[in-house]
């Protein structure tokens, strides 16, 4: 769900005309320990992949998914200072939480992921866990936080996100619209001319 904030961020900020002031500030733009997020992400990927391939990784994967959220949100922490990063931070630490009180996993509604299809509800009902969700219960801890929100057509991915995930993009969207298009500068008002 990251990369939506961040396409529909960029798309805003074009159509706002932000393409030359935007470009200047990507080449500008300074992260505290800004080379970590690719390498989260990357690891992210990692898992997703080999969770697949290895019963290993799959029993420990709970465990690694929270160490780099806990890392994700230290960095964030660092980059408080940016506009929107409070949001990011918030919905960040809200899939976080979720997913540490139930045992590093984040829940989804059966309903909620009916948008996904017959093939992944039935892995929901065996009880398996599929990538880094299972199927929420009456047992659910903070059940609120987990994916209950549907997306499905007209909108161009179908999925099922939470809360979290909401306030995050809104965090991302709202930085890439400050670094694109940032304040609109007043023009001066002329000097009066003194005689």
């Amino acid at each position: 769900m990251v990369y939506d904030g961040i396409v529909l961020g960029l798309i805003v900020g074009l159509f706002r005309g932000g393409w030359r002031h935007g470009l200047r500030q990507f080449s500008s733009l300074k992260l505290r320990g800004g080379l970590l997020f690719p390498v989260l992400l990357l690891f992210q990927l990692f898992l997703f992949y080999f969770q697949e391939k290895s019963q290993f990784i799959a029993s420990i994967n709970g465990y690694l998914f929270s160490a780099c959220y806990l890392a994700g949100l230290y960095l964030l922490w660092l980059n408080r200072h940016h506009k929107g990063f409070w949001l990011i931070f918030a919905g960040v630490f809200m899939n976080f939480l979720v997913m540490a009180v139930n045992g590093g996993r984040m829940p989804v509604s059966l309903s909620a992921s009916e948008v996904l299809g017959p093939y992944y509800t039935e892995l929901l009902k065996e009880g398996a866990v599929v990538s880094k969700h299972f199927m929420m219960d009456s047992s659910t801890r903070l059940s609120f936080l987990g994916d209950i929100i549907p997306i499905s057509s007209p909108y161009p991915r179908t999925q099922v996100i939470s809360i979290g995930d909401v306030v995050m993009n809104l965090g991302i969207f709202l930085f890439i619209q400050s670094l694109m298009v940032g304040k609109k500068e007043k023009p001066q008002s002329a000097e009066p001319h003194h005689a």
